[in-house]
């Protein structure tokens, strides 16, 4: 077992009473049913596994048939893995579509061979002690096999998986297929929904002759000085994904004033100030939240903390979080940029320029976040540079 040989022994427990295995399912089935993100319910799962059937470690792993591959985001006391979809004992219960439970990985001579290529290989590698082991294959509803559940050694005194056990982990498995089913299906949606945001961003900018790599780098600082005031990690994530929308109503401003190389004229300036609130009316009608997200992010970024923004000329608080977070990354990667207008700013004279304007253009914490952040802020604006696209780029078609 794990700890046992290299920590001590651990402390034995025992099988859990009926009355304890329906507490735990239904803990884990409350906390289940609301998580939406997909590593976190794989946790989840695994947990719940773990814990009914009283084993040392429990991974699921999922059945990626494109790459034909499994793979473990999450999984207790490994780092996240993939592996050709045949590989060691749970690829083997997989393939054959059967359930497998073994006494001892080292004494097993019926499969040997699946054994020294999977858990003994990788015991020799981490020096973690593999005894018992069982592994139960879970199907969708259609009945396709989808992925499995792997335990490995028991914690009660016989240091043995029995068929209670097996018949448990059935359960945890059926379970886990139909709730993981539809949370693939809504992870898949949710991907494609960040791929369309992201392409329309680039799309906005673009045409302004502005590179992909504005939204990329405007998406990560939103999300560290969302993160530096204290937001919490789905609200910060929310914004990264939405933020690249900050400029859409770019594409319907006419050329003759989007890429004009000198100062704009009033009557031009109005035009150019008209894309937040086209944007916003592109957006606003989504009842999906990422949409809802970037529609104020549209509409709300070049408002001012004193007022003298645009489109609404909102103050203060009144303006929405994202808007007055966005304002100050979108500033802070234009003013930094080269661009045919213009030459790029040193970063002391924007830095100057952010605390000249703390309480003025931009909201005070906001600034303050920016500052506390700024380390990292560098980092990725040299990750994410308009030359290190461009290398790439080169590199790539080299």
């Amino acid at each position: 077992m794990q700890e046992a040989h290299q920590f001590g022994t651990p402390k034995l427990k025992k099988d859990l009473e009926p009355e304890q295995l329906l507490r735990v399912i239904f803990e884990y089935a409350a906390k289940i049913a609301n998580e939406r993100r997909l590593d976190h319910l794989i946790m989840l799962m695994a947990d719940m596994g773990r814990e009914m059937i009283v084993s040392d470690r429990c991974t699921v792993w999922l059945l990626d048939k494109q790459r034909n591959e499994l793979y473990s985001t999450v999984a207790h006391g490994v780092p996240p893995l993939r592996l050709p979809s045949d590989a060691g004992l749970v690829g083997y219960s997989i393939t054959n579509g059967i359930p497998i439970f073994i006494d001892d990985a080292y004494e097993n001579i019926e499969l040997k061979d699946v054994l020294e290529s999977g858990a003994i290989a990788m015991d020799l590698k981490t020096g973690y002690r593999t005894k018992a082991l069982m592994v139960i294959p879970f199907r969708n509803n259609e009945g396709e096999i989808m992925g499995a559940y792997q335990a490995v050694n028991k914690l009660t005194e016989q240091e043995q998986f029995s068929q209670k056990d097996l018949e448990h982990l059935t359960l945890a498995a059926s379970y886990a297929g139909k709730s993981l089913e539809s949370a693939l299906l809504s992870n898949e949606i949710e991907e494609t929904q960040k791929e369309i945001i992201f392409t329309m961003g680039e799309i906005g900018e673009s045409r302004s002759k502005e590179t992909g790599n504005h939204v990329k780098r405007v998406a990560e600082y939103s999300y560290l000085i969302a993160i530096g005031l204290g937001m919490e990690q789905e609200e910060a994530d929310l914004l990264k994904i939405a933020s690249p929308m900050h400029d859409i109503g770019k594409v319907a401003i006419p050329d003759s004033v989007l890429k004009k190389p000198g100062k704009l004229t009033d009557e031009e300036f109005d035009i150019m100030k008209s894309h937040t609130d086209i944007g916003y009316g592109l957006l606003k009608n989504s009842t999906r939240r990422i949409l809802k997200t970037a529609a104020i992010v549209a509409h709300q970024h070049h408002e001012k903390w004193n007022g003298h923004g645009y489109p609404q000329k909102l103050k203060g608080d009144d303006i929405h979080i994202y808007g007055r977070i966005t304002a100050i990354a979108d500033v802070f990667d234009a003013l930094g940029s080269e661009r045919v207008y213009k030459q790029a700013w040193e970063l002391d004279r924007i830095l100057n320029l952010f605390k000249e304007e703390r309480g003025e253009h931009f909201d005070p914490q906001v600034v303050d976040a920016f500052m506390k952040q700024l380390p990292t802020i560098l980092k990725i604006r040299e990750q994410y540079s308009d030359v290190a696209l461009a290398e790439k780029d080169k590199g790539g078609t080299a």
